[in-house]
This record gives C-alpha cells, sequence and structure tokens, in this order.
C-alpha cells in the first residue's frame, strides 16, 4: 500500500466517530424523494466546512448540490452523495418493529441504505483530500448531491446540464445486498434502461357532461348524475394496465412495471366530481426498445382512461435513462483497492443485536446471525458469472439505478459494498422489511460499511490521481464503448425539468409541530 492511501485509511480509522455521528443523523432525517432539504442543507455546510466551493440548488434542483477542491494541476474525479429515503418505511433503530419517535410507520425511512450511501462516499472524498493535501498529490475532487434516486430523478439532470463534462472518471458506490453483488464491482452486466411518467386526469368541465338530470337546477346536485371525474379516470388507468401488462412483452429479461398512486384532489367525499387524480408508473427493462413497447401501452390506456373519465391528460416524465456502459478498467482497479481493505466485519455488539433481533421474531438466535457473504468478498468476474445464471444469453442489462447516466459522461465504476444482512434460517421464509431498515440506523451494524466504502473509495481515487496509466486505460475502454456508433444519446431534451413541483410525499411543520403529511395515529399502527 503506497503511503498515500495509508494517509487516507488512517484518515478514515481516526474520524470513524464522527463518520458514524454524521450517518445517523441522515439517518434519522429519512427525507423522501426530492424533498431532502435538510439533508441536502447538511451535505452543503459539511463540504464548506471541509473547503469545497459548493453550489447549492445545481441544475435547479432545490436538494441537489455540486463541489468541488483542487490541490493544483492534474486529473478531475468525482463522487457523489445519495440521501434519499423510501415513504412508508419508518422504522427505529431497535430491534423490534416500531416507527421513530413522533412518527407514523408511513414515514420515510431509508431503505437501501442511502445514508450509508452518502456518507461512505463522504468519507471516501474527505479521506482522500487529506492524503492529496499531506502527500503533495495534485488534482480536483468533484462530489455531486445526487436527490430522488428512488425516482431516478437528478443523475439525468445533471449531465444535461453539463455537471459531469470533463470529469476523468466518476466512482459509483452503493451498500448493497442482492447477491451475487455483494462486496465487488459491476464487471459486464450493468443496470439496465428506466422510465418513469406521471399521468394525471383532470377534470376541469364536469358540466359538459351528456348525463345532467332534467329536474336538477345545478350540475353539482346531489340526485344528479355527474361526471365520472378523475377519479374513475385513473381507476380505468390502473385496471387497463394490469389487464395489458402480459401483452406488453414476452415474459424474458427480467423487467418490471410498478405504480404509485400520488396523493392530490378533493380530500372529502362530496357529490362533485374529482377534479385530479394522478398516477406514477416506473418500469425497467434491459433495453430501450422494450421500454418503448410498454410505453405505448401506457400512453394508449391513459388516453382511454381519461375520455371514460371525461377528463384531460397531462404526461410528465420524471425520468428517463439510458442502459449502463461496462469499465472493466476501473472496475479491477476499484476491487483490487476493496480487496486490500477487506470485507465488513461485525463485532461482538453487532452479532449481539443480531441475535436479539432473531429472538425477538421467535427465531432461535444463530451462532452466525449475519449472511456469511456480507464479510466475503466475491471478485467481478466471479460475481458476473452468476448473475449471468439467471439470465437469457441476449440480455446485456439488469435492473436499473440512473448512476448509468454518468456512464456515458466519463468512465465510471460501481462499487457494492455490503449493507448487514441477516443470515436466513433454514425453512424461514424471510424476514420482514423492517428489520433490515432497522439495521441500517445501528451504528455497530452499519458503520463497517461506511468504513469499508471510504477506504476503498479514497484508495480508488488516489490510484486515479497519481497513476497515469490508469486513467489512460479506463478512458481508452470508455472511448470504444461509448462513442462512435455504439454512443446513444440522451431519451430526454436537454431543457427537461423534473417534476419537483409534483405533489411528493413530504414533512409538514403545522401547529402539531414536524410531522410525516401522514399524523400517527394508533387506529392504524402495526399490531404488536
Amino acid at each position: 500500500m503506497t503511503a498515500a492511501k495509508q494517509l487516507a485509511h488512517r484518515w478514515v480509522d481516526d474520524n470513524r466517530g464522527a463518520l458514524s455521528e454524521w450517518h445517523r443523523i441522515i439517518w434519522d432525517f429519512a427525507e423522501p424523494a426530492w424533498r431532502e432539504y435538510r439533508s441536502a442543507a447538511w451535505f452543503v455546510d459539511r463540504l464548506r466546512r471541509e473547503g469545497f466551493e459548493v453550489e447549492a440548488g445545481s441544475a435547479g434542483m432545490p436538494t441537489a448540490f455540486a463541489a468541488r477542491w483542487s490541490n493544483g494541476a492534474g486529473p478531475t474525479v468525482a463522487g457523489y452523495a445519495e440521501y434519499d429515503a423510501v415513504p412508508g418505511n419508518c422504522q427505529a433503530a431497535t430491534t423490534r418493529r416500531e416507527p421513530r419517535p413522533g412518527l407514523s410507520e408511513f414515514a420515510a425511512g431509508h431503505t437501501d441504505p442511502h445514508s450509508a450511501l452518502g456518507i461512505g462516499a463522504l468519507a471516501g472524498l474527505l479521506a482522500t483530500k487529506h492524503a492529496m493535501t499531506t502527500a503533495g498529490i495534485g488534482g480536483t475532487l468533484k462530489f455531486f448531491g445526487e436527490p430522488a434516486e428512488k425516482v431516478q430523478g437528478s443523475k439525468l439532470v445533471h449531465g444535461l446540464r453539463g455537471y459531469y463534462d470533463g470529469l476523468d472518471a466518476i466512482i459509483s458506490y452503493h451498500p448493497f445486498y442482492m447477491l451475487p453483488l455483494c462486496n465487488t464491482t459491476r464487471w459486464d452486466t450493468h443496470c439496465g434502461a428506466y422510465a418513469s411518467r406521471i399521468y394525471s386526469f383532470i377534470c376541469e368541465d364536469p358540466e359538459t357532461w351528456p348525463a345532467a338530470a332534467s329536474d336538477s337546477p345545478i350540475a353539482a346536485a346531489h340526485s344528479a348524475a355527474r361526471a365520472p371525474g378523475a377519479n374513475v379516470a385513473l381507476f380505468m388507468m390502473y385496471s387497463l394496465t394490469k389487464a395489458t401488462t402480459e401483452s406488453m412483452l414476452a415474459h424474458s429479461g427480467g423487467w418490471s412495471l410498478n405504480e404509485a398512486i400520488l396523493t392530490a384532489g378533493q380530500a372529502t367525499a362530496d357529490n362533485l366530481p374529482a377534479h385530479i387524480a394522478q398516477i406514477n408508473y416506473a418500469w425497467r427493462t434491459p433495453e430501450i426498445r422494450m421500454a418503448d413497447a410498454i410505453l405505448e401501452v401506457l400512453d394508449r390506456n391513459a388516453e382511454l382512461a381519461a375520455a371514460a373519465g371525461h377528463c384531460r391528460l397531462v404526461k410528465r416524465w420524471v425520468s428517463r435513462t439510458r442502459p449502463g456502459v461496462p469499465n472493466k478498467a476501473l472496475a479491477e482497479l476499484t476491487y483490487r483497492n476493496l480487496a486490500v481493505v477487506g470485507a465488513p466485519r461485525y463485532g461482538a455488539e453487532a452479532i449481539a443485536i443480531a441475535r436479539e433481533l432473531q429472538r425477538n421474531l421467535g427465531l432461535a438466535p444463530m451462532e452466525q446471525p449475519f449472511l456469511a457473504a456480507c464479510e466475503s468478498l466475491i471478485e467481478p468476474a466471479a460475481a458476473e458469472a452468476k448473475l449471468r445464471e439467471q439470465m437469457p444469453g441476449w440480455q446485456t442489462h439488469w435492473t436499473s439505478d440512473d448512476y448509468v447516466e454518468m456512464s456515458w459522461y466519463a468512465p465510471t465504476v460501481r462499487l457494492y459494498i455490503a449493507r448487514p444482512m441477516l443470515a436466513v434460517p433454514p425453512g424461514y421464509g424471510g424476514y420482514p422489511a423492517w428489520v433490515a431498515n432497522a439495521l441500517g440506523g445501528i451504528a455497530a451494524c452499519i458503520d463497517p460499511t461506511v468504513e469499508v466504502a471510504g477506504k476503498t473509495i479514497a484508495g480508488t481515487m488516489l490510484d486515479l490521481l497519481s497513476r497515469p496509466d490508469t486513467l489512460a486505460a479506463a478512458r481508452a475502454e470508455f472511448e470504444e464503448r461509448a462513442r462512435g456508433a455504439r454512443f446513444i444519446a440522451p431519451l430526454l431534451p436537454e431543457d427537461f425539468m423534473p417534476p419537483i413541483d409534483y405533489r411528493w410525499p413530504e414533512y409538514a411543520t403545522t401547529a402539531r409541530g414536524y410531522e410525516w403529511w401522514i399524523p400517527a395515529s394508533s387506529e392504524l399502527a402495526p399490531p404488536r
């Protein structure tokens, strides 16, 4: 290990306490997509304290940022933080199912957890800066705040606005557990295409609906026939799409389609037809042509539903990303740095907590309660071979994440560090989701993920800054894979604006205080 890497690793070790505290701050904020106000502000303040120039609200996104620090001439390498949480996953950092204090379980919580993603990436960045300053290594570090990853919202926009132009390399890191991609780097099969669109049904002129009662002086009388309205249109869209899903694509390639009904429109059960209703569809496919086939059916269903509900239809993109571009040179370099650091290790406190979780679920505590893969490395090529076992030969990409947009602007590596997951006893159907969410907030269990990520990222950044051969190899591969005839242009226009103005779930400050927009209620609480 070089002297510079030793400096970086020592910085992570010396700052373990601070990193743990920082992580818990972001984990407790648990703010969802496009509404990560406190989380983004914390990162902006921290980076400025560390000497970075920071543009808050970058690319017109209120909860994004772009940070820069330079130590003179040299390459420019980048990393990023994510910090959005998922509505409906509020869980305390405990060994029992319960929401964070003062909130309902419908509030947001970190599932992946992006809190460890952001702080692990920040640890690598600051450790690299420390080593550069101490060892006199030239170069520039850039660090982006990427909100709304759960709807794949920001990296597309940063790319379209030119924020990734001129970068020599990008390190994309994620806490992970989906076997076999655990403590490794992604090889050939990267994430695929993603599309997300909101369909809004607006009943603007209910009085023009032809079926009015002849004896009613007004169209909204309780006994009068009324226009079907937006709720009917949304229900028709939902039903049509469920009925036509099997006709969209063949059952091959691991594609998926999900929906979310956004809260909008009237809030009382009155005789007035619903004015507005919105549904968000998101679909993941290995190839763009497959995404287009799904889009065609969705648009047709939306138009039919709008007509049936006597509504105007508004279509709004949330995101549309290209399949990812592999870079084996960077994948190999980053994995070598991970191999030096080693996989996360769970100490006695973490093991005791894991056993208590199992006991509280009615299970016999296991001698080794954590999933063995969480404490093991797997070489990228070996992970690739196992991943390919479940795919048809023609499939080139799998699942989705918006880091893929970055991979079209500069050589990009995808690094996975295990998040803590429990081993499943024989015959047990699997742990409820709250267990993994809780482990992501318990320091003894999640801190090893942050520390391993920080050291691995720092080692990789220092190689890229001080070894021209590593950058040359990564750049040559990038030019071969992502330029010329292989280039795919962005799928949305340069002036695309993300739908930050739509009704996304969020926390609210009322006379009752700071709370989730769905207040805590004893009737809606989970059973004890």
